[in-house]
């Protein structure tokens, strides 16, 4: 268990100042590119690096991820149901498969209330 200390120290040192630098100079992307084609394109004005910054924060909570791989975590739940679905007996995969469809299909026109 110890020996794991310093190989996670050393993994450390060097991820934070890589993220830092990354983040730093994806904020100078961002400030040129938004300078560079928002004012001449759309007459807006021209932002600062913190601002910048602000920007990439905002796209972060309003589009999700910076363009890493997509559903971490997603391959874990898709391994549980493989094992799921290769375990069932052909009956019970025609069931799932049925109520899955009853699901995923949209409401027909005759459930909708009259307006």
């Amino acid at each position: 268990m110890n020996s794991q200390r310093p190989r996670r120290f050393r993994k450390l040192l060097f991820i934070v100042p890589t993220a830092i630098a990354a983040a730093a100079l994806l904020g100078w992307v961002v400030m040129s590119l938004w300078n560079g084609l928002m004012p001449p394109l759309f007459g807006l004005k021209l932002v600062t690096y913190w601002q910048a910054i602000g920007l990439m924060i905002l796209f972060r909570l309003l589009f999700g991820s910076f363009g890493g791989p997509r559903g971490r975590g997603h391959g874990r739940c898709r391994g549980v149901m493989r094992e799921r679905w290769e375990e069932m007996t052909p009956e019970q995969r025609q069931q799932f498969r049925q109520r899955m469809q009853a699901y995923c299909q949209a409401p027909s026109s005759d459930s909708t209330p009259a307006a």
